[in-house]
């Protein structure tokens, strides 16, 4: 998601900041000749894997195999989307990120403002909470510490229409601003405080920014029970998560994340020593929760009611799991017993008890089956057809890989029937084939333009390699213009060019196997690469006529370059002098 923010901006970013000042910042490292190591940050190790290359900034780890620009360390080590990591390099290096969308250049509306009074409205309601004595007494029965009272920024919303307007409504352009951030509504009467006489919880985004609240009422007799801030400019609450700053803050190497449906059971689980849960927002796991869910940690595991209910918000989640259940992520489903809660479990059982239900939440393959098969006659043969119809179509939405190989093995000896999935064949194996190129030659090519993208300079046009037929060809010659268009380009802003297409993973592999040796070395093996290429284009069209004239007459061009082919073949090849 690169978001509208122009390439030439990613370009200028990459050559600003060094890669070994990005990373040193958050992961010490060790000068070894070029580059630098460490132990990866990104999976546990005794034994440094982990290389930076200043040449390249481009880091790459031997071990898990991660790798790539500055702009993805940022990504993955901060757990940050792509907009969001660029704006934070941008910062360190005093850059504003331009935006760009459509035809026409459309730069971002600055929110600052909005974030500003957002943060005030938290400190507002922070500081109302101590003035209230059911809402103290409302803490302290929900067994709520100082500490974490403080940690989740929870506050007090007081009874009256006008408190928030009054104590932060203080303009015109302030009193915008609320409606804009929906902490006013209106009705025929005039303008009120959309959250009264409720316990607040601030939602924040993945930069530890207040975007909305959520407000809960102290009694049953209230309704409706939870209230969370209207759709804004700054909240989507099919994307946000409550409490993941805070799971982020508490976990530097996260490996399980627990999804619950409540903010108290949220934090009841922080509080009891389980800084691994968050919830929605008050809506079923969309398709961007579980892609946010997935980006933070390899485990994610759903946490339901037993009921009805939350079978059903589980089977949404699984839905929305599917497509992105790539190899190395897994999900669980965790059923809790009748009347329980995450919040009344781990004050029962305490932070042992509540781990030992993670630890055996079901598999995301155990509760597929289980659930399509509940109400199927296995032992018939209309049941298991039945239940193959069923998953056909749901297996297929599974990535390719692993996983879904096994589901697939795991359906045809469940019901007995094909485990051939109804996807299109042909888009199968595009999907399944590598982007990048497969013959060794050409991927050598890349491999070595990735080092040293100055090369290109020395390529004449037009690319006489271009007549080969095979797989990699246009993308080597697209490297080489992109290149040559943008003298002094690095390697990682190269690669970083192709971030938004499908060929980024295969050039992102490629540069992290470039292969070692001088750069004058380096250089004559890609003109090596190049020649070869050229000479094997032309056995190619010398085969190809030389086919066509067996089936069928050639034209008189068609002659005139074969006879010239065949000579050139039979010649000696040049000596050196």
């Amino acid at each position: 998601m690169r978001g509208l923010i122009p390439d030439s901006f990613i370009d200028e970013l990459l050559t600003r900041v060094d890669i070994v000042d990005v990373i040193e910042r958050r992961v010490p490292l060790k000068k070894a000749g070029r580059e630098w190591t460490a132990c990866c940050p990104f999976h546990n190790e005794r034994s440094p894997s982990f290389s930076v290359s200043p040449a390249k900034q481009f880091y790459h780890c031997f071990g898990c195999g991660a790798h790539g620009s500055a702009v993805k360390f940022l990504m993955d080590y901060e757990r940050l989307e792509f907009p969001d990591a660029v704006e934070e390099l941008a910062q360190t290096v005093g850059l504003t990120v331009p935006r760009e969308g459509g035809r026409e250049a459309v730069p971002r509306e600055d929110k600052t403002d909005l974030y500003a009074l957002l943060d005030a409205a938290a400190s507002w309601y922070e500081s109302e909470l101590p003035r209230n004595a059911d809402a103290q007494a409302y803490c302290r029965k929900r067994g709520l510490d100082a500490e974490t009272i403080k940690r989740f920024r929870l506050g007090w919303a007081p009874a009256g229409y006008d408190g928030v307007i009054k104590s932060l409504g203080n303009s015109d352009r302030r009193r915008q601003l609320l409606d804009e951030a929906g902490m006013i509504a209106s009705n025929d009467r005039g303008k009120y405080d959309r959250f009264r006489e409720r316990l607040m919880f601030p939602i924040l985004d993945r930069r530890g920014r207040v975007i909305a609240f959520g407000g809960r009422v102290l009694s049953s007799e209230q309704s409706p029970k939870y209230l969370n801030s209207p759709e804004t400019p700054l909240f989507h609450k099919g994307r946000e998560l409550f409490a993941l700053w805070q799971v982020k803050q508490a976990n530097q190497n996260l490996v399980r994340i627990v999804v619950v449906e409540g903010y108290m059971d949220v934090i009841a689980l922080h509080q009891a020593g389980l800084p691994i849960a968050v919830a929605t927002l008050g809506t079923a796991t969309t398709p961007e929760h579980t892609e946010v869910l997935f980006r933070a940690a390899p485990d994610v595991v759903f946490c339901f009611d037993g009921d009805r209910a939350g079978r059903a918000a589980a089977w949404k989640a699984l839905e929305s799991a599917l497509p992105r259940l790539r190899d190395g992520r897994q999900a669980y489903f965790l059923f809790l017993p009748d009347g329980e809660d995450p919040d009344s479990l781990v004050r029962k059982e305490g932070k042992p008890g509540f781990e030992k239900r993670i630890k055996e939440a079901m598999p995301l393959s155990d509760y597929f089956f289980n659930e399509l098969s509940h109400d199927v006659e296995m032992g018939s043969l209309d049941g298991r057809a039945r239940l193959a119809e069923r998953a056909r179509p749901l297996i297929a939405k599974l990535p390719d890989g692993a996983f879904r190989d096994l589901m697939a093995q795991e359906l045809e000896k469940r019901s007995g029937a094909s485990a051939l999935l109804q996807s299109d064949p042909a888009s199968r194996r595009a999907v399944q084939r590598p982007v990048a190129v497969q013959r060794s030659l050409v991927r050598s090519a890349i491999s070595l333009l990735l080092a040293q993208p100055g090369l290109a300079d020395a390529v004449e046009k037009p690319y006489r390699f271009l007549r080969l037929d095979k797989p990699g060809v246009e993308l080597l010659a697209e490297l080489l213009d992109m290149a040559r268009s943008r003298p002094g380009i690095n390697p990682a802003m190269l690669v970083e060019s192709f971030a938004e297409r499908p060929e980024y993973p295969s050039l992102q592999k490629l540069m992290a196997a470039i292969a070692v040796g001088e750069p004058e070395m380096q250089r004559e093996e890609f003109f090596d690469a190049l020649t070869r290429m050229d000479d094997q284009a032309t056995t190619q069209r010398r085969d190809a006529l030389t086919a066509k004239s067996r089936d069928s007459a050639l034209d008189h061009d068609e002659k005139a370059e074969l006879r010239e082919l065949l000579a050139a073949r039979a010649r000696p090849p040049a000596t050196a002098p």
